[in-house]
């Protein structure tokens, strides 16, 4: 609560009643084995409490926590959600800065002003994020998430596809950078960002990485930091 006080403007908290739309789905149940995802038509949501809180940016234990006694499956349920700004940014990315030592990715305009700071995973030990500059190849804002096991020290043995979907590795959202194999995107475990390692990729909020994906575009420069504020 201190946090939200201290980042949000204006009113902390809304009231949302919930709708046909909100409850209708179709939802799945989303196993965790890479080849069992793989033979789903969808990687979608699991819930309603699930789509609800992530359209409203939030983990769904706080959602949670905030209507204990509500029943998510019911329309016309009246909960407390947290407010949130424009999830539109007010103009065009021209530079990324991926800042590893304090786990963001900054986005700024032509001018050098701040348009957006992301909470981010950003790689880990045994998988470092890259260094240097590059920049933004394509954007898939509903991607499926191809797995190799060529080099790769973990995951299955085969190659798979997983459908896209919120709750597939890459949380549907893939920003892909020019070095081979390495992008921004999202996640489907939105209360672990910042806070657990990457395979060297940096890893968003599936909110974050829409409202990313959606302001840059082919060519947009991205630049890895060791320390905030300076290119590595």
């Amino acid at each position: 609560m201190r946090s939200l006080i201290k980042s949000q403007s204006g009113e902390i908290f809304q009231t949302y009643t919930i709708t046909r739309d909100d409850v209708d789905g179709p939802f799945f149940r989303v196993p965790d084995a890479m080849s069992a995802m793989a033979a789903l038509e969808r990687v979608g949501w699991t819930s309603p409490q699930e789509l609800i809180a992530d359209r409203f940016h939030m983990d769904q234990d706080l959602l949670r926590a905030l209507n204990p006694e509500a029943d998510f499956s019911r329309v016309g349920t009246r909960i407390t959600i947290v407010a949130h700004r424009e999830e539109t940014l007010p103009s065009q990315v021209a530079r990324i800065e991926v800042r590893k030592s304090d786990n963001s990715v900054v986005a700024f305009d032509e001018r050098g002003n701040i348009l957006a700071s992301y909470p981010a995973t950003v790689g880990s030990a045994q998988f470092p994020s890259p260094s240097g500059s590059m920049e933004v190849v394509a954007v898939a804002p509903d991607a499926n998430y191809t797995f190799d096991p060529s080099g790769r020290e973990w995951g299955p043995d085969e190659t798979l596809i997983v459908p896209p979907g919120p709750n597939n590795p890459v949380g549907g959202i893939w920003i892909d950078l020019s070095k081979p194999g390495y992008g921004i995107h999202g996640s489907p475990d939105p209360q672990l960002i910042g806070k657990t390692a990457s395979h060297g990729c940096v890893r968003l909020t599936n909110w974050d990485a829409k409202e990313l994906a959606d302001a840059v575009r082919q060519g947009t420069r991205v630049v890895f930091a060791n320390q905030a504020g300076g290119a590595s």
